[in-house]
Formats: structure tokens, sequence, C-alpha cells
């Protein structure tokens, strides 16, 4: 069966699911400045790469039909962090130069591949969720039918797997289908675990590496297998990717607590409101003297909803995330999420000290400090 081959916790990279390790090395870190750090200037040795991957992105086939064209461009257009693109061209750098070399436009080709397989599963996730807004924009299935949307898709999948084909690397493209798989079975999981207030918590880990952290894993792994490391050395940067990843999505999840539509473009508390369970929400849970009672609360909540009477689930959900957000989980959620960067700062150790480490070092203080 699908959901049980691909995620399930033996699939997970070698790690624990919930990283028990200290987290001294980021709180050193964290310690030079209480500013968050400058993602430009983290990203200015990789500047001219990442130049190359937006006109990569931004290449639009003259014979697309014009409403599609128009579409792929706004999505590219609307931004983002670039994270992902910026790992792999990073992670390329520890064996020699490639950028600049007459191999870096394999590089390019993977990080434009997981960019643009980033964007395509957003795409998909509006059309699940429903969503009409993403960062206070409209979203594209605000403006198409669902068909339309989900086709859009379609598009934006089939032009990641034509980058990730252009590295020429089997095992590149391989591992480009894996995260694919990955990421689809991840949503699978997130559906079916939507309003079960009694998952385990074991739950919330898989998906997260699933839906989030794998490709982060390819963006790094990818890399450095197309600038030839040796094994171990490959293995330490996927495994960076893997922590980094669900350290990112932890912080993620706290925001959606504790943000408001400013920041996030959309309302504090939306994927409890959506019945998806995150790690602020366990905390919270374990911490509470009647748990029993919160869920119970819940699930006579959503049993409302469902007979016609909403405002009983959205005031449910308000009240819950004023009680959370001022409660010890917040705290608790990110201490986990330091402990991810932690062991991603120690996957970087046996890596050659040069300015891409630094780099790299430099966006797991970013992660921990974000705010949007």
């Amino acid at each position: 069966m699908l959901i049980s081959q691909l995620t399930s916790p033996q699939s997970i990279p070698d790690m624990a699911m919930e990283p028990s390790a200290s987290y001294e090395a980021v709180e050193t870190i964290s310690q030079r400045n209480n500013a968050s750090p400058d993602v430009n200037a983290l990203f200015a040795p990789i500047r001219p790469g990442l130049r190359q991957v937006e006109a990569k992105l931004r290449a639009v086939d003259s014979t697309l039909f014009a409403p599609l064209a128009e579409a792929f461009l706004t999505l590219i257009g609307s931004g983002g962090k670039r994270l992902r693109p910026a790992l792999a061209l990073l992670s390329a750098e520890f064996n020699g130069p490639m950028q600049g070399g007459p191999r870096h436009h394999v590089v390019i080709a993977l990080a434009a591949s997981v960019e643009m397989l980033h964007t395509a599963t957003l795409v998909h996730d509006d059309v699940i969720d429903g969503a009409l807004l993403r960062r206070g924009a409209p979203t594209l299935n605000a403006r198409w039918s669902g068909v339309s949307t989900v086709l859009a898709g379609n598009y934006l999948f089939g032009t990641a797997a034509h980058f990730s084909a252009e590295t020429g690397d089997m095992r590149v493209i391989r591992l480009f289908s894996d995260t694919l798989r990955t990421i689809v079975d991840g949503e699978l999981r997130q559906l079916k675990d939507r309003y079960n207030f009694l998952q385990p918590r074991e739950n919330y880990y898989q998906r997260i590496y699933a839906k989030t952290a794998s490709l982060f894993c390819a963006a790094t792994q990818g890399a450095a297998i197309l600038s030839r490391l040796p094994e171990e050395r490959i293995d330490d940067l996927r495994q960076f990717g893997y922590n980094f990843g669900m350290a990112f999505q932890i912080i993620d999840d706290i925001l959606d607590f504790i943000g408001d539509n400013t920041t996030l473009g959309k309302p504090a508390g939306s994927d409890l409101h959506q019945g998806t369970l995150t790690l602020p929400f366990f905390h919270y849970l374990q911490q509470h003297s009647a748990p029993e009672s919160v869920l119970a609360m819940l699930e006579e909540s959503q049993r409302e909803a469902d007979n016609g009477n909403p405002m009983v689930w959205e005031e449910t959900v308000a009240s819950l995330v004023h009680e959370l957000r001022n409660s010890a989980a917040i705290e608790a959620a990110r201490e986990e999420a330091r402990r991810f960067l932690n062991r991603a700062v120690d996957n970087l150790s046996a890596l050659p000290d040069n300015v891409y480490r630094s780099s790299l070092l430099g966006l797991c203080e970013f992660v921990e400090k974000r705010t949007y």
C-alpha cells in the first residue's frame, strides 16, 4: 500500500523523529545577535546562481496556452524565500568550485526542479484546502476552477520533472521521483488524519518529513551527488536537509498560532481550523491538566459543525488558539526546532570551512528566528 510503504517510520532518515540532543550549538549561534540574520547577505555567495535559477523558472514555452503561461509567471513571480534552490546551490560547493564551472548548469537545473516542485505542491494544497489566499494574495484556486487549477499544478509537476532530467544524473532523477512520491504520500496522510484528534504525535513527524523535509533533503543530497562528494559527505548533507526541513516546518507551525493576518496572510490557527494537528497542539495537550476534556470539546464542536452549526467550531478554535499561544506549548515546540537545528549544525562539521558552510549555518539561525 502506498501510505504504508513510503513514509513509515522505517523509511524516514536514520534519526529519531523527536530529537533529544541538546541545542547548545544553536544557542551559541543565536547569542551572536538577537536579530534575525539577513538572508540576502547569506545568499550573496550564490547570488549569480540564484539569478540563473530565477531566469530558468521564468522561461515560458512560447507555445504554451496563454492563460496558463500568465498563471505560471504569476506563480513564479509571487516570490517566496527561494530557500530550497539556495540550499542546493550552497550544498554543491564542498568539493571544489561548481559555480562558474562547466558543470554548474546541472546544479542550476536541480535547484530549479526543487523550487518548481515546491510551487506545484502549493498549487495542489490550495485546491485541497479550498484556500483563496496565500500570504495575503489571491491563489490560482481563487481565480480558476478546481479542475483547471489541478491541471495547472500538473503542468508545474511536469516542468519540475523536466528540470530534474536536465541534470543527466539517474541517481538525482530517481531522488526526484522518490521525493515526489513521498510528498504525495504525506498529503494523503494529512487528509486521512484531518479532525482525528486521537492521532499519535508520531503521525506529525511522519507528515512533516514527507511534506516538507523530504524536499529539503532532495535539494541538499542532490547537490552533493552532482558535486561528486564522497558518500559520507552526501549523507551528511542529506541529514542536514532533513534536520533543517523538520525545524523549518515546526517553526512554520508555531507561526500559524502566534502570527496574524498581517504576517501570515491568513488567520492564526488556520491549520487547527482545518483539522490538521501540529506540534504546538500536541505539546499543549501534553501539558494540559485535563487533556480528555480538550479532546471531547473538539470532537463535540466538530460534530456541531457537521450538523450545520459552524460557529461552534469557529468559537472553539478561536478560544483554543488564544489559550495555546499564551501557554508553554509554544516554547516547548521551539525547543524541538532548536534541537533539530543543533543536529543540522553538527551535520556540517566534517565539511570544508568555507563561505558556503557559513551561509548554511546562518540559515539555521534564520530559521530559528524567522517571523514569516
